[in-house]
């Protein structure tokens, strides 16, 4: 399976950085299956944009979660690790809160909206894929095949 991880440079070596802010499964290296999506990422990051393409082999050994969904598990798992919280997992696999989404599941976590209220404006959103590898274990599943810059 390939894989797409949208930068603004290549990156042949991905690395698990510990940044100033946790994203929806903590920290770890992000990538999708959706080409279009990290093509956004990559273009959002710079004047070059570079998608990164990985080929995907899944090691059964590793402690894997899968979020099929949006669901209460989703969004309380998110929730968590967006305030710090620092999981077992080696991959993280599920939809992405984007920028809608994640203003509503903000909106949950600080009390402004109730979990019923976060689900029916959530209810017509199509959140986008994403997988995040936490380990170097993890790291291990992914081959960089190429990077395809997206301006000349």
């Amino acid at each position: 399976m390939e894989l797409y991880h949208g930068s603004s440079s290549t990156v042949e070596f991905p690395e698990i950085r510990k940044t100033k802010y946790t994203k929806d499964f903590s920290w770890g290296f992000y990538c999708t299956n959706n080409y279009e999506q990290a093509r956004k990422w990559a273009d959002r990051k710079s004047d070059v944009g570079v998608v990164n393409v990985y080929s995907y082999e899944e090691n059964t050994d590793l402690s894997i979660i899968r979020f099929k969904e949006m669901t209460d598990e989703w969004l309380d798992f998110i929730g968590k690790c967006r305030a710090g919280f620092v999981h077992e997992y080696d991959i993280v696999e599920g939809p992405m809160a984007d920028d809608t989404i994640w203003n509503f599941v903000n909106d949950f976590l600080a009390g402004t909206i109730s979990r019923n209220a976060f689900w029916e404006l959530a209810a017509f959103k199509r959140p986008t894929h994403q997988i995040s590898f936490h380990t170097i274990r993890a790291l291990n599943c992914i081959t960089f095949l190429r990077g395809e810059k997206i301006h000349d």
